[in-house]
């Protein structure tokens, strides 16, 4: 399998691009906090398979001085015991709307999400989830590679 970069994505389209990348820090800066944004973006881009996304997601956790044993653990949240219940509600919901078509979100996992946050908050958490799954399926679509040295800000 050939693992180099299809076409030179960020060099194109750059109106778009810029969207994005705008859409992205709207979502950083919502009333969530920039954890659990992050822990978001980390977990559906693990599913997604999308290694571009799951470094710089990672990166920024440690940024955040977030323990490196609590994001390795993140793919198992569910047994973990480093996830406070409303990062768990957030995990629950984001991995029910990142896997639609397959699956849609049930009343429990709504149910569950209620508990702990706002409707703001719940339409916020659905535009982190959009938007990363949007970045994620670019990435992996158009083979993006992981860069040996990340470009400034990312």
């Amino acid at each position: 399998m050939n693992h180099s970069a299809r076409i030179p994505f960020f060099q194109l389209a750059q109106p778009q691009l810029h969207a994005m990348i705008a859409l992205s820090g709207t979502v950083k800066k919502s009333s969530l906090g920039a954890r659990l944004v992050e822990l978001i973006n980390l977990r559906v881009s693990q599913i997604n398979g999308c290694g571009v996304c799951i470094d710089m997601h990672w990166r920024d956790l440690i940024k955040q001085e977030a323990n490196p044993r609590h994001l390795n653990a993140i793919a198992g949240w569910r047994e973990a015991p480093f996830f406070s219940d409303r990062e768990r509600a957030a995990l629950n919901w984001a991995e029910a709307v990142n896997a639609i078509p397959h699956r849609h979100p049930n009343d429990d996992d709504f149910a569950l999400l209620q508990q702990h946050f706002t409707e703001n908050e719940i339409a916020e958490i659905s535009y982190t989830i959009a938007v990363i799954k949007g970045w994620n399926t670019i990435n992996a679509s158009l083979r993006n590679q992981i860069p040996e040295v990340p470009a400034p800000g990312m």
